[in-house]
């Protein structure tokens, strides 16, 4: 019995004696199949290959970034947030191994896991099980859940409250119980967003969609609603998924990426 992982996306399934025949996952059109077809791997074999490493990266006092060298799966880095003695993970990577969790200890631990969406939950009960913590998700989100677990709360509404600084705030889009964290610490104010709003190759602007690979965008109403709850947070640092920042003036660059992204949609930004 193994609780297989998906080889393209890098989520974990539940406990199975044969590979599932396909990923839930990646086979929705938010997502892909690789084209050498469906694969699986274990979490074992993963560290018995001795292949990855995760890297720590200081992004600002109080928050690292953990990245698995070389990409695994989707490739995203996820978030380890100190805060107050309340430390969050803050989306999770697939490969986790004894010197990420001695290295993770040595910061303060874990003591809670809040996700932003389905793509991000890799093997999150493992890390959750690494470090008796709690796993929240949208209940909006809750099918796709491809490793049932106790340890995981579906919350409800727009709005969750972690600790004191951290709230997380359901803002649709992406997925329908897609989510941002919102980060005041003594020093920042920080919004972690996955790629539930994604920073572009530009810095000073963001995008919003539906699907990233499959480039399928999102309705300009959408977005228009996706702003206006954007708005109400007050942050002035965003970080996404792939270690993109906007490092100043944050609230103000994605307004005007959603006033840009609605123009376009609409067919107000330009004639072609």
């Amino acid at each position: 019995m193994n609780y297989y992982i998906c080889e393209t996306c890098g989520v974990q399934h539940d406990l199975s004696s044969t590979e599932p025949k396909e990923c839930k996952i990646c086979t929705e059109e938010r997502q892909y199949v690789s084209l050498n077809g469906q694969s699986w791997t274990t979490l074992e074999q993963l560290v018995q290959f001795k292949k990855y490493t995760n890297e720590f990266t200081s992004e600002l006092e109080g928050l690292h970034s953990i990245k698995t060298t070389p990409s695994f799966g989707i490739g995203q880095n996820s978030y380890l947030i100190q805060n107050k003695d309340f430390n969050v993970l803050w989306d999770c990577i697939t490969y986790i191994d004894e010197e990420t969790i001695s290295m993770v200890r040595e910061l303060g631990g874990i003591q809670a896991i809040a996700l932003s969406h389905p793509h991000y939950y890799s093997t999150q009960v493992e890390w959750a099980e690494a470090f008796n913590a709690p796993i929240y998700i949208h209940e909006d989100d809750k099918e796709w859940v491809t490793r049932p677990s106790k340890r995981i709360i579906f919350w409800t509404g727009d709005t969750l409250k972690l600790h004191d600084g951290i709230v997380l705030h359901r803002i649709g889009g992406h997925f329908k119980g897609a989510t941002i964290l919102e980060w005041n610490s003594s020093t920042d104010s920080v919004l972690l967003v996955g790629d539930i709003v994604r920073v572009v190759a530009d810095r000073q602007w963001v995008t919003f969609m539906y699907s990233y690979p499959n480039f399928i965008p999102l309705p300009a109403n959408t977005v228009k609603r996706m702003a206006q709850q954007l708005n109400s947070i007050q942050f002035n640092k965003l970080f996404d998924a792939f270690h993109r920042v906007i490092s100043t003036d944050a609230q103000t660059r994605v307004q005007l990426s959603a006033k840009r992204y609605i123009a376009a949609l609409e067919g107000e930004l330009f004639e072609t």
